[in-house]
Parts: C-alpha cells; sequence; structure tokens
C-alpha cells in the first residue's frame, strides 16, 4: 500500500493538462470493436480500468495495437466467445458494457473482477437482458458479479429497467441492441440520472453509424434490429472529472492553476464543476483548451444537486471543508456502491480533519471553514476518495498522511506527478 505525507497551505501554480476521458476512451474502444474494419482512437486514457476494457475487447475478437498515442482498432462484428474469464478488474463500466455484448457471442462468458467491483449491483441489467431472450445468471445467485452469459445473440423485444441505479445498464443495452435479432425497446422506469453519460453513448454510436431513438426525457429508447457498426475515429478530449480535483485543490489552497486539454463546449456532463467554482466564489476563466481557476480566502457555501455527476461530489466536498457556513450536496443516494460506499467514507474521512458532515436521506451538509487540520486519512481503496482527501490534506494547517493511494491508477495514474509540478509537498513512502 502507497501512502504520502502532505505539507498543507501552500500555494499552487502553473498549468498542467488534463488527462484523457475515461469514460470517452471506454466508449471509443468498445464502438471499435464492433465495427467491421479499423478505427483510431487518438489520445487514450491508458489507466487501470480503461486496460480492462481493451483486454476484454481483445478476447471478444478486436486486434488491437498500440501506436505512438493512438490505438488502431480492428473490429469484427461477428464476436468470438471468450477463451477464459473476462477480469473486470475494478472497472464498473467493463462488466456493464460487457455483459450484454457477451450476449452477442456463440458460446458461453464469465466476467467478474476484484473484490470492490463483486460487491457491485448487476441484477437490473440481469433482468433487462433476460427479457430480451438472453439466458445470464448471477454465479451465486444474489445479483452481482460474477456474472454468466450464455451467448448466440440477443432475440430483441421490450425489457424494462431502473434509470436511478447506474446508467451504465443501460449503456450496455444500447451498444448490443442494435444488433439484435429484432427490434428492441428499452423503457426506464424511474427517472433517469447520470444522463450525460447516456449522451456520450448516444452520440459515440451515431459516429459508428448506429440510429437509436430516445424520448426527450431519455426514458424510451427505441432501437432498430440487425444494425451495423462502422468505423470511426476518435479523438479523446480531457476529462472534467479527474480535473475537479486539480482544479479543487486550487480553490482550497488560493492558488492560480490552469489546466489545458479541456473543451469549453464538451458534452461531459463533469463540465458542470465550472459553474460550481463559480458559485463559490472562485474565480474561472473558460478559455480555448483550457480552464484557469484562482482560490480566494473568502468562498461561499453552495447548494447544488449532483444526481446527474455523482463523480464530482468527493471534489465538492473538498471544497465545501474550507467555505464558512452549510454546503449542501443533494442527489447523492448512489454513491453507496460505488468503489466504496463513498457517503460514509467522505463522512469518515472529512470529519478527521475537523469538518461538521453528515447525510441524511438523499444529501450530505457540510459545515465548514472552522479550524481545518492535518489528520490520517484513509482512500478506502478508491480513487476518487483518495484524490479528496489529498485536496483537502493540501488545504488543511499541518501535515497529514493520505494512506492507499495507488487507487488512483484506475482514473488519474499522473495525478501525484501533476499535483506535485504545481508545487504541492508531498512526499511518498
Amino acid at each position: 500500500m502507497v501512502d504520502v505525507i502532505i505539507c498543507g497551505a501552500s500555494r499552487l501554480n502553473g498549468a498542467i493538462k488534463a488527462p484523457p476521458s475515461k469514460s470517452l476512451t471506454h466508449r471509443a474502444l468498445i464502438a471499435s470493436t464492433l465495427s467491421d474494419g479499423t478505427s483510431v482512437i487518438k489520445n487514450p486514457l491508458i489507466c487501470d480500468d480503461t486496460i480492462a476494457t481493451l483486454n476484454a475487447c481483445r478476447m471478444i475478437g478486436a486486434n488491437i495495437k498500440k501506436k505512438d498515442d493512438s490505438f488502431e482498432v480492428r473490429g469484427c462484428s461477428r464476436l468470438r466467445t471468450p477463451e477464459d474469464v473476462i477480469d473486470c478488474r475494478d472497472s464498473a463500466s467493463t462488466m456493464r458494457f460487457m455483459t450484454p455484448i457477451c450476449a452477442l457471442a456463440d458460446g458461453i462468458s464469465i466476467l467478474t473482477g476484484r473484490k470492490s467491483l463483486r460487491r457491485r449491483p448487476m441484477k437490473p441489467l440481469l433482468d433487462a437482458m433476460r427479457s430480451l431472450g438472453v439466458k445470464c445468471y448471477s454465479a451465486r445467485g444474489d445479483g452481482y458479479p460474477p456474472v454468466i452469459v450464455f451467448g448466440r445473440g440477443l432475440n430483441g423485444g421490450r425489457a424494462s429497467i431502473r434509470g436511478d441505479i447506474s446508467s451504465q445498464f443501460i449503456s450496455g443495452l444500447l451498444f448490443s441492441s442494435p444488433m439484435a435479432q429484432k427490434d428492441t425497446e428499452i423503457d426506464v422506469t424511474t427517472r433517469l440520472e447520470s444522463k450525460p453519460y447516456i449522451e456520450a453513448t448516444m452520440n459515440v454510436l451515431r459516429r459508428h453509424g448506429v440510429e437509436i431513438k430516445a424520448s426527450r426525457d431519455y426514458r424510451t429508447f427505441q432501437i432498430p434490429c440487425c444494425q451495423k457498426y462502422e468505423p470511426s475515429n476518435h479523438i479523446i478530449e480531457g476529462d472534467y472529472s479527474s480535473a475537479a480535483f486539480i482544479l479543487a485543490a486550487a480553490a482550497v489552497t488560493d492558488s492560480k492553476v490552469k489546466v489545458i486539454n479541456l473543451k469549453g463546449d464538451s458534452i461531459q456532463g463533469d463540465r458542470a464543476f465550472v459553474d460550481i467554482l463559480k458559485e463559490a466564489g472562485v474565480y474561472v476563466k473558460v478559455g480555448k483548451g483550457f480552464v484557469e481557476v484562482e482560490g480566494s480566502s473568502d468562498l461561499k457555501p453552495f447548494n447544488i444537486d449532483l444526481k446527474d455527476n455523482p463523480d464530482l461530489v468527493p471534489a465538492c466536498a473538498a471544497i465545501a471543508c474550507f467555505i464558512r457556513g452549510k454546503s449542501i450536496i443533494r442527489g447523492v443516494k448512489r454513491l453507496r456502491f460505488k468503489e466504496s460506499n463513498r457517503i460514509s467514507s467522505l463522512l469518515s474521512e472529512f470529519a478527521k480533519i475537523g469538518a461538521k458532515i453528515s447525510s441524511v436521506d438523499n444529501a450530505i451538509t457540510i459545515k465548514g471553514g472552522e479550524e481545518i487540520r492535518g489528520a490520517d486519512l484513509h482512500s478506502h481503496n478508491d480513487h476518487r476518495i483518495a484524490m479528496a482527501c489529498m485536496v483537502v490534506a493540501l488545504g488543511a494547517e499541518g501535515k497529514s498522511v493520505v494512506r492507499g493511494i495507488e487507487c488512483i491508477n484506475k482514473s488519474y495514474p499522473n495525478f501525484l506527478r501533476d499535483i506535485t509540478s504545481l508545487g504541492a509537498e508531498i512526499i511518498e513512502r
């Protein structure tokens, strides 16, 4: 386990390049795998999660070569039955996207992952797949991975699925249903949360020539059958979800930092972090391909709803610790089903630094701005909790220890390098 010692209350300054988008890399790899022909993915993110998807795509027949800063993907519409168990590592995206895709192969596929992934629910997706004619099971019969998928294709038809547990379930069905034997209709039985991620999936599908009709509120999807994916090239843009932690660190240390490789007109939902920073009183400048922030010692409390942006909750909670007054983050219930129970992880760790933090129902309340001091913090083996702990440690008085930061490799392998290049005093031990 890798620990770091962080000296707090130091100023940051400079510019870094945002890592490529993890969610867009996943989607580009999968759509390219399902296409007959060669697609080129430029500037992909290489991290634990995307490597899991890359390996899974290879196991079902994709020929993927790395060339300089690109992946060259030669896909195949007739998928191969995996010769071994597909190891999704800790990547829920890999598990939930690949499970319905494996139904398109002829044989039996088994998908599993590490301990934290095996605690993440799969039952809604498996139930929906069975409605579409797929034999699929939770190996332990409890609705969690490992999962077993019997191939020979999707029949199509009509399936219902909840939209308030994970949008990844719906994205997985959207990737596989165009290749079903009959037209498919997907009905979302609750309000869809994380809508921007569905929009990202739809955008990638359109690039590959796939037609899907969706209602305006994304409660109904109609997918024509027997479609063929066409090759398409991708340039992966910078990731707002990961960049949020660099921008948050600047905000709480009263620093000036620029993050380049961020599109101002990005389709990423987590671009909303820019507006949250402004609401909190952080000076923000958005230019062509960059976001620049300058923190303030007089930040303002905020009241925000992040049901469509759950990955922003840890970074927003970190900022709230340094704001006098009460900040409220609503729409957090799904955080219980992430790499850790992020609600309990945030409550546990941020209380150590002196923040008054609590959670009731679907909201987290933080009364910050008091004496925020260094502490012994733990990542809970959760990449976003690890980065959030490092952010609060940078803004706190005195030294902190953050334990178990190797989990950051899941989404932002260069976070430690980038934050130290801006002047953070961090010692790895």
